[in-house]
Parts: structure tokens; sequence; C-alpha cells
């Protein structure tokens, strides 16, 4: 088979796959070349060690705390748990340029000239690492504000292709500022949705109000019998509808017309797909109105004067009998019904017990709103997680924290009562919360790994977020705190360390090998027991 590239050299080819590799394409493009190499991205063996002094419960734990950079917990949990998280919730820096991202051990501030090329480098990197995480059917859930939306969106069509499902759009505050001077509120965020090919939220459990309609035993509701289509576009299904039992005729909506063909209108050896509107009067699907008012014109004039008057059937504001719709004369002497028939739809004919839920997440000031079969789940704003914070740790040891209704409400539709969530932002520990939390309400064995970074700097070297804010946070919520119950549960305080690759032998501790297979082999995790040097581990487990 020849080629058009056939006559090109070998030189030549690589010219134009080089001029090809230069050109945009079509996706985000940032300096990935011209910034400084983020110094996280490295080859170093990654391991972690247990702090039992930092942890809670003696083992074994269900739950893990990483303290760390997260591009190497990320590394490290790809090697222990691939292919095993359900859900990973991030709420990862939104880069506002107002110092809310460390990269290179230095806060990323409005000035700096490659701010944006930073940030999208920086997620991206971690982004590739979570796709290797996730279940088949699992989900990544991640918030971001409008500004940043777009790029962040981008971003991950080119992390995670194919993998879209949506987002969700929640009210961050009550009220709001108008933004560049556009008397436009900006009081809203995101949560963008990308998932496995089989993941599905749990939707929200149907309400049956609507079938109050009886049939003997069996329960339907009304479903509208058109389609949006006029009588111009479908003129084959613009036809009347008639009742054999009470012999009543129902015009057809000449700007709505019927959605299903007429036997009567079908063409010599044509077919359809389904069933005719004769095939469904047949089968006792198509619902007649009772007690409605009836009328017969005797006379063509009698007609076109009811008609004039505008006292004939109509839709809505749609007059179904007009002067210039065809076939008028065949409605003289026919009793015509004023009512309109419609589809029984059977209770027991549902597919599914649920309903999809709404990308419209209602604000809690508008709950009232919400109607009985409503598919809108009720979440807080951010100031309802600023208020818990200080409730539960004494002081507002966090800036602006998710609120928990929004975290939980996500993971209750994301996860099984036995599945394992993930947040590699963790944060002030929310994402931790809402498992706990969760699993106190339906006796759940939902499990958790938080990634969190000490957040430390040269100029605040001894910070440390992940020990005295998101730890110490889960610890209140499992103990009570305020006068609360507590949620009870475990969590097993790890650190992630760092070594090249040519040390490991000589650097690495037996009891961070034993971290790595129990994290490999089980759900939950032991404590390494003593070790006795070349014999192995004193009871016998193992030996190296």
């Amino acid at each position: 088979m020849t080629s058009k590239y056939d006559r090109y050299s070998k030189e030549e080819l690589i010219k134009i796959i080089e001029e090809r590799d230069r050109k945009p394409r079509l996706g985000l493009v940032w300096e990935r070349d011209e910034i400084d190499h983020d110094r996280s991205l490295n080859q170093d063996f990654v391991a972690l060690g247990l702090l039992p002094e930092f942890s809670r419960g003696d083992g074994p734990w269900h739950n893990l705390l990483i303290e760390g950079d997260n591009f190497a917990a990320l590394r490290y949990l790809r090697m222990t748990h691939g292919g095993r998280v359900k859900c990973i919730y991030i709420d990862p820096p939104y880069n506002t340029g107002n110092k809310d991202f460390i990269y290179n051990d230095r806060f990323v501030d409005k000035d700096d000239a490659w701010k944006h090329s930073k940030w999208l480098e920086y997620l991206y990197r971690r982004l590739l690492l979570a796709r290797d995480l996730l279940a088949e059917d699992g989900v990544l859930l991640v918030s971001i504000n409008d500004e940043n939306r777009a790029k962040l969106e981008l971003l991950l069509d080119q992390a995670l292709p194919g993998m879209r499902k949506g987002s969700f759009v929640w009210r961050c505050r009550t009220g709001g500022n108008d933004t560049g001077g556009s008397f436009l509120s900006d009081n809203h965020e995101h949560v963008l949705v990308y998932g496995g090919a089989t993941f599905r939220f749990s939707g929200d459990e149907k309400s049956y109000s609507m079938y109050r309609f009886r049939d003997g035993d069996r329960l339907f509701r009304l479903s509208d019998l058109t389609s949006p289509k006029d009588l111009n576009e479908r003129p084959n299904t613009y036809y009347p509808i008639h009742e054999p039992k009470t012999d009543i005729w129902y015009p057809c909506n000449p700007e709505r017309v019927w959605a299903y063909a007429s036997r009567e209108r079908l063409k010599p050896g044509q077919k359809t797909r389904g069933d005719t509107m004769e095939d469904l009067i047949e089968k006792n699907l198509i619902w007649f109105p009772t007690n409605q008012r009836v009328e017969t014109y005797p006379t063509m004039d009698a007609l076109l004067a009811a008609i004039d008057a505008g006292d004939v059937p109509r839709s809505g504001t749609t007059l179904l009998l007009r002067r210039d719709l065809p076939e008028l004369e065949s409605w003289v002497g026919k009793k015509i019904g004023f009512g309109r028939p419609a589809y029984k739809r059977y209770k027991e004919t549902l597919k599914n017990e649920n309903q999809p839920i709404s990308s419209w997440l209602t604000p809690k000031s508008e709950a009232d709103t919400v109607t009985e079969d409503g598919n809108m789940p009720i979440v807080g704003t951010t100031e309802e997680g600023s208020k818990l914070i200080k409730d539960i740790m004494g002081s507002k040891a966090f800036s602006y924290p998710k609120p928990l209704s929004l975290v939980k409400n996500l993971i209750a539709q994301a996860v099984g009562a036995n599945d394992l969530v993930m947040d590699f932002f963790a944060g002030s520990g929310t994402t931790a919360q809402a498992v706990l939390e969760l699993n106190r309400e339906d006796e759940g064995e939902r499990r958790f790994i938080m990634v969190s970074a000490t957040e430390a700097t040269a100029d605040d070297p001894d910070k440390n977020i992940c020990r005295d804010v998101c730890a110490e946070r889960i610890r209140r919520v499992m103990a009570g705190y305020g006068g609360r119950e507590g949620t009870g549960g475990d969590f097993a305080y790890l650190r992630v360390q760092r070594m090249p690759q040519e040390d490991v032998l000589t650097e690495i501790d037996h009891s961070q090998v034993w971290t790595a297979l129990q994290l490999i082999h089980r759900q939950e995790f032991s404590p390494p027991p003593p070790w006795r040097g070349r014999g192995g581990y004193l009871d016998g487990i193992g030996r190296c």
C-alpha cells in the first residue's frame, strides 16, 4: 500500500513531525517549559512512616491520614490502592493570587508572572495519578470557583479524557458583591464530575404522588401524548383520536401533533418502530377524560360560528379547530370532546426506583421551595463550614472550609456503605467528617484516606495543618464535641518520607515495608509487631 509520505526522506519526515508537534492542539496549553520545575516531581522512592502518637486507636485502623506532599503520597497510593477508590473529592487551591497554594515551598501570589501555568502544571500532575486510583465505577469530584472553572474543566478533559459526567452548581454565599462592575453577583461555585464508564449517582427516591389514578389495583399517572412538532413538520401525525367506547372524537393540536402514528395514515407496506395510537387504545394505555364537555356541531355554519367565537376545544391558549386547518368538514355531526387524552404510565413499569439528582444544589435558605417530588439536594454555604470549624476547634482554625452538607450530600450520592473515599487536599478534614457522619447515620463501613500538607514555608517552618487542624478535627468528631455525641472510629497517622532510589536498601525501615504490604493486601492496617533482626518478626509473621 502506497502512502503520500513514501517520497519523503527520513530527515524530511522528522521535520514534518517536529513542525506538527510545535502547532497548538485543541485543548488547554500552558507554559510547561518556562516555569520553574516542580521539585515535588522526582523519582525518589516514597515510603510511609506510622506515627502512633498522632493516630487514634491502637489498630487495626480502617482510615488513613497522611501528612506530606500530595504528589508523593499519590505516587505511593497508586502502588497500594490503584483501582480501589470509589470516590475522590478534592477542593484544590483556586489560583486566586491570594497565596492559596504553595509551589516549591513558596506561596504563589498575584504578582507571579507564571501563576496560571504553575497552577495548571501543579494540578495536572496530581490528577494523572488520581485517575489511576479510581475504581472502574469510581468518580472524581472537584470543587472550583466560577473564574477558574473553564480552565480546570479543560485540564480535567486532558487528564481524564472521555470521563466527564457533568457538574453541580451551588450557592457558596448568601447575597454577594458586584464583580467587575457588571452588577453580576459571583456567589456560586461548581463541582466538576469525572467518572468511570459504569459510574452513576444513586439518585433520589422517586415520589409516587403523581401516581394518583387507579385501574383496578394498578396505579398510574398521566403522561403527555404529544411531541414538540407542528402540523407542517409532521403532517402524518396530525389526525383525530377516536374513543370507541363513547364514540367521542378528540382534535389534534396543530402546534404539538401526536407522538404516535395512526394506522389510518400509514402507507401500504409501511411499518412503525413502535405501537400505533390504535394499538395503545386497544391495550388500554390511553386515558380519556370523564365529566368533560362534549359538543356536536350539526352544520358547517354552526362549527364555523363556534370557531369564530372561540368556543371550541383548546390546549392552553391554542384553538384546536380553526378555519385554516385541513379536513375541517369532517368534524360536522361528530361528538367532540373538550378534554385531552393522555398516556397511562403504570407504576410497575418503572425501570428505576430512583430519579437522577439535579445539577443545581439548593441552598438551605431556599429549602422551602423544593417540592415533595423534587430531586435537588439541599446544602449550606461556606459560612456553615466556617461556623462548624469554630464549633469543633474553638477558633477559626482554617479559612474557607466547604460546608459539611455539600460534601456529605455528594459522598452519599457517589458511594455505597462499604466504599473507600479519598481527599488529597484534605485541608481541615471536612471530607473525613462527612464519611464518619454518614457511617453513623446508616451504620455503614465507609473508609477514608485523607492527604494533607503541613503548608510550612520558609517564613513559617513550624506550621502543620495536617497535624494541628485536620487530625485534631477528626479526633474531636470521633470523640464528640460541644455536647454532641461522637461518631466513633479510628485513623492511622502516617508521614511521607522520600529517599533516593540508590539509598532505599539502607534507609528504608522494616516497619515501612510492613506498612506497604499491609496497605496493598488488606483493607485495615495493623501496627508492625516487634522486629528481632534477620530472624523476622517476634510473632513469626514474615521474614526478610
